[in-house]
């Protein structure tokens, strides 16, 4: 029985018992609203000129929790596609994702994964452990391999407030692959086209126990590494007032540093950039 056919009440598979994921709940009653399970046609490849493709993220702990930051950049081929895409989003109160890869794919199932910790909370009256939730996106990532190999790959970073690890380690990092998956980083991490110039540039400036601004300026001076030698990495846009998106996640939950504070800690990484272009010292 469908909507249209009960007069708009929800039919009978709203009231069958079943697992707490919404995802799966969508495969056995509606996969055509998946788009993990859409794949092109055999021998179709799709070529990077003809989707929108979302580069550099990164993660790094610091003292209160775990930062996640990205640049603003989608390129289609040698083609700027969006200059101001967001590219970190909150999943749920104290759970953060980013992504790159192909920006469809990846907006879609951010959404999803969102709906996701939603429902299982709703149905399990808790809500899903660190460890669960990001098991939880691997199995989402799986189920996009078709689309993966043809080309239409979403490559997540995860980050969360874990209050039941250690003090001092409640900020954690989760990474993973075109297949599912799933990793753990200790420190910091990046992901995308310009990560090995962002892993490089926080190799020097991590360290234990940075607060909340040194963190956010050593997020800022990686996409800035990652900018230099990435012409898929957009770099912060001080004309048009555009720069990256830097959110933290603490005891207290989520939050997106503002525009105004992350334009003064762009402005004066630029500053710093004009006297010494190749970045700053390793952090002693």
């Amino acid at each position: 029985m469908t909507w249209n056919e009960n007069g708009g009440r929800l039919g009978e598979e709203f009231f069958t018992p079943g697992s707490s994921s919404f995802t799966e709940f969508l495969a056995v009653h509606r996969p055509e609203l998946l788009s993990t399970r859409r794949v092109l046609p055999d021998g179709v490849r799709a070529a990077p000129d003809q989707v929108p493709h979302g580069t550099t993220v990164l993660a790094l702990s610091y003292r209160d929790g775990v930062l996640i930051a990205g640049d603003r950049r989608a390129t289609m081929g040698n083609l700027i596609a969006q200059r101001d895409l967001e590219k970190v989003h909150p999943a749920d109160d104290h759970t953060a994702v980013a992504f790159a890869g192909t920006v469809g794919l990846a907006l879609d199932m951010v959404k999803l994964y969102q709906v996701e910790l939603t429902h299982f909370e709703k149905i399990e009256g808790v809500a899903m452990t660190l460890d669960g939730k990001a098991r939880r996106l691997a199995g989402m990532i799986r189920q996009n391999l078709g689309q993966a190999m043809q080309g239409l790959a979403v490559v997540p970073l995860l980050i969360g407030y874990d209050p039941s690890a250690p003090e001092g380690e409640r900020g954690r990092i989760f990474s993973f692959d075109i297949v599912g998956g799933l990793y753990e980083k200790t420190g910091f991490h990046a992901e995308g086209s310009g990560s090995p110039y962002a892993r490089g540039a926080l190799k020097k400036l991590f360290r234990k126990g940075l607060d909340r601004r040194e963190a956010a300026l050593a997020a800022l001076q990686a996409l800035w590494d990652a900018a230099d030698d990435d012409s898929a990495t957009g770099g912060p846009d001080i004309n048009r007032r555009i720069f990256p998106i830097v959110s933290v996640i603490t005891e207290d939950g989520f939050e997106r540093l503002s525009e105004p504070e992350t334009e003064v800690l762009t402005r004066e990484m630029v500053e710093q950039r004009s006297n010494r272009p190749d970045g700053p010292n390793a952090t002693p």
